[in-house]
């Protein structure tokens, strides 16, 4: 069971040339449009010449039922512990058993020190905490690469292993606006990129161009390499999701640094109920507070203006989040209103608000041409002075508003000693 990442991982280190077991299909969730494919033989090995097919998570039963299955593995992340044993239940009244893999059974060893970056849930800060090591490593003379976490929504056959050097690397690989969100900000800081499906081939990829990799991880999820410094970022304002959220009780219990962050913003209580929680999942760890700094260019543009939040989308959407950059920079600049973009919305944008919840704000959803065709109709329809683009990514290479568009940005930063720069030292 899977969301096209931990899934694929999970199966080429566990079961891809295992022939006691006979893999029936994969299911998809989470993001939409990537079931009805093929894991394909160039990826599912000598034992499944004609690859495996990829179902929707809705058919479960029914797969259990036809194809006598024996084991289900549950393999993504960033869903609630209620949701995980939801699954499980499902499955087990149909006569399987519920497997949850052991998280070091699939990470994969380096010939180079590995940094790896974790979060509690999708939206806690991990970008900008990359982003934040590799300049320090950088700047101490370290050629640094970063693999990113899976993404592959296209063609599978196509996406075994991406390297990004160049923005238009994004164009040639066909990226998701998620994609862009992720790689594009590194790729302009001068930082290749590595993605993709097999990430034994990306890791060895990696390492003959790196002193160091960094591990990027997507979601609430535990990295897929075996690393020597991993560091987490909890979130101040989700406090409690530490320990209720899957598998973010993993990632914490493995980290040597706990980075809360968003404290700027966050109550005083909520602050104290994240750390007395990780203390309680990993007393080792050092914990370390931080917060975003949300950069504006010409933020005096914003004030008086009605404004269109636009916003990071898995931060909203499975992230659960109300707000995020474009909403601080649009309160901290004095924009007289947040429009709400319902009356406006169109096909699956409509349908992703009325789902999350979401209003006064816009989620930067772009899974394929038609979203993001979907996402330019809802901006441009709707009724507002500016636009602030809170989304990494660089939407003006992937369509065109008919109204000013700002660009909002946000980076870490400690606030508490010895710093990332101080533990990368000791690295």
């Amino acid at each position: 069971m899977g969301a096209a990442g931990r899934d694929f991982h999970n199966f080429n280190t566990l079961l891809r040339n295992n022939e006691e077991y006979e893999v029936v299909a994969f299911t998809a969730t989470q993001i939409p449009g990537i079931a009805n494919r093929a894991y394909p033989p160039e990826l599912s090995g000598s034992l499944y010449p004609n690859g495996i097919p990829i179902r929707p998570e809705e058919e479960l039963g029914k797969l259990i039922d036809e194809h006598q299955v024996e084991e289900v593995v549950f393999s993504y992340s960033d869903v609630s512990y209620d949701y995980v044993l939801e699954r499980g239940a499902i499955v087990e009244r149909h006569g399987a058993e519920f497997i949850l893999p052991d998280a070091e059974d699939t990470m994969l060893e380096s010939s180079k020190p590995i940094v790896s970056v974790g979060a509690v849930r999708t939206g806690s800060g991990k970008s900008p905490t990359t982003r934040r090591i590799a300049r320090i490593l950088i700047d101490k003379g370290k050629k640094v690469v970063v693999v990113r976490h899976p993404m592959p929504y296209g063609d599978l056959k196509k996406q075994i292993v991406q390297r990004f050097e160049m923005v238009e690397d994004l164009d040639k690989h066909d990226c998701t606006i998620e994609e862009r969100e992720e790689y594009g900000p590194l790729i302009r800081k001068g930082i290749v990129v590595y993605a993709g499906v097999d990430y034994e081939l990306i890791l060895r990829e990696a390492e003959k161009e790196a002193d160091i990799v960094i591990w990027d991880g997507g979601n609430n999820d535990y990295p897929f390499f075996k690393s020597n410094l991993h560091i987490v970022i909890a979130d101040a304002l989700r406090p409690g999701h530490e320990l209720t959220y899957y598998p973010s009780k993993v990632n914490v219990r493995l980290a040597n640094v706990v980075i809360i962050n968003k404290v700027d913003e966050a109550d005083p209580d909520d602050i104290r109920t994240v750390e007395e929680n990780v203390r309680s999942l990993n007393s080792k760890a050092k914990i370390m507070k931080a917060k975003l700094n949300v950069v504006v260019q010409d933020g005096d543009e914003i004030e008086g203006k009605r404004v269109l939040a636009i916003e990071d989308g898995p931060t909203l959407t499975h992230g659960d989040m109300k707000f995020g950059a474009a909403v601080v920079a649009a309160r901290k600049y004095k924009a007289s209103e947040l429009i709400d973009p319902t009356p406006y919305a169109v096909g699956s944008i409509k349908k992703t608000l009325e789902r999350y919840g979401l209003d006064n704000l816009l989620p930067a959803m772009g899974y394929g041409d038609e979203q993001i065709e979907e996402l330019e109709e809802t901006i441009n329809a709707s009724d507002c002075d500016i636009v602030l683009s809170a989304t990494p990514a660089d939407l003006s290479r992937l369509l065109k508003a008919d109204k000013p568009v700002l660009k909002i940005g946000y980076e870490l930063v400690e606030l508490e000693e010895p710093g990332l720069e101080g533990l990368l030292r000791d690295l």
